[in-house]
């Protein structure tokens, strides 16, 4: 790839932040639950997280709480709302990947970086100050009232920036949450950082690196 872009746009959650709701889930479901159960819990987890995300906007808190009760009915688990509630506080707790702060520090001066997160804006500021280097833009889901993958969390982005699909790359870890997006949007520069959340998609078009370390040598720095 050979693109100098206006902004480097990326996914927060996962991305750039070791987004563990698998540990939360472990830390209160791993002594009850067989590992071989625990993992198929952990799935659900995710993918009604996904599901929740998906209609009219809510708080996020919500999207944990419903997310976490339908898991617990699908695996015959007692829900309590109160460890809903706990794992949501978890989320502002947590850290980058060791790769990241490293890896935008050299992009930082160039590139203005984006932060496009499914969060809340009392929590991100949190988790950004973690990231070790400038952030230009942080933009919420609360802030666009819409979570991704909808295409109306980018729009919003664009808008607020004053740019287009093609003045961006766009990076995330998920498919599913982003680059399927980006890819109906016109978005055609994106890095996928594989990070063994989900396999290889190559009909989206991007450029695949194994951490945010290699993400400078895609736009020439």
């Amino acid at each position: 790839m050979s693109f100098r872009p206006k902004f480097i746009t990326f996914d927060c959650h996962g991305t750039m932040i070791n987004f563990d709701m698998a540990g939360a889930a472990r830390a209160h479901y791993g002594d009850t639950l067989s590992p071989e159960q625990m993992q198929v819990f952990i799935a659900d987890f995710a993918a009604y997280r996904l599901d929740e995300v998906l209609g009219a906007w809510k708080p996020y808190a919500e999207v944990v709480h419903n997310a976490l009760e339908r898991t617990c009915k699908r695996n015959g688990v007692d829900f309590d709302p109160a460890v809903a509630a706990e794992i949501y506080t978890r989320v502002p707790t947590w850290g980058p990947h060791a790769d990241v702060p490293a890896g935008l520090a050299r992009i930082a001066p160039h590139i203005p970086l984006v932060a496009l997160t499914n969060s809340m804006n009392e929590q991100i500021p949190h988790n950004i100050a973690r990231l070790g280097a400038p952030i230009a833009h942080v933009f919420t889901a609360e802030s666009a009232q819409a979570y991704k993958p909808q295409m109306r969390a980018f729009e919003y982005m664009f808008d607020q920036l004053g740019c287009g699909p093609e003045d961006v790359l766009h990076v995330s870890s998920s498919f599913r949450y982003d680059l399927m997006t980006a890819h109906d949007l016109g978005i055609r520069n994106k890095v996928w950082v594989n990070r063994g959340h989900e396999p290889a998609n190559p009909y989206y078009g991007y450029t695949e690196v194994k951490d945010i370390s290699g993400l400078a040598e895609t736009v020439g720095l």
